[in-house]
């Protein structure tokens, strides 16, 4: 009998062989996205101490609905406004095993027109 892997597994699987090969660092840290059915949440990590610079997430701006494109783009949006506050003008796009497309493309369109450089 074949066990079927669930969904996350696999996603987490697809994460896993993205970030063997991606990192960040001071200079260009990592923009993570995690998409959830109700939420999205985008932070940036700087992989070297292992901090987390900036969060963003639907839930933090208290949007009725968090799962859609319009709460992607603007969590995008305020996580490309936090980044300029904290000096914070390249990062490296991490869409966290998730095709992008989306949500996830949302987010990150909204992050380059408000000026953070991907």
């Amino acid at each position: 009998m074949i066990k079927k892997e669930s969904r996350n597994k696999t996603r987490q699987m697809r994460h896993a062989r993205v970030r063997k090969n991606l990192s960040g660092t001071k200079e260009m840290p990592r923009l993570n996205v995690f998409r959830s059915n109700s939420e999205i949440y985008a932070q940036v990590i700087d992989d070297v101490t292992g901090s987390t610079l900036v969060s963003s997430s639907s839930r933090a701006l208290k949007l009725a609905n968090g799962g859609n494109i319009e709460a992607a783009k603007k969590v995008g949006q305020d996580i490309a406004e936090k980044c300029k506050k904290a000096k914070i003008t390249k990062v490296v796009f991490d869409r966290g095993g998730y095709l992008y497309h989306g949500r996830i493309s949302a987010l990150a369109d909204a992050a380059r027109e408000a000026g953070l450089e991907i």
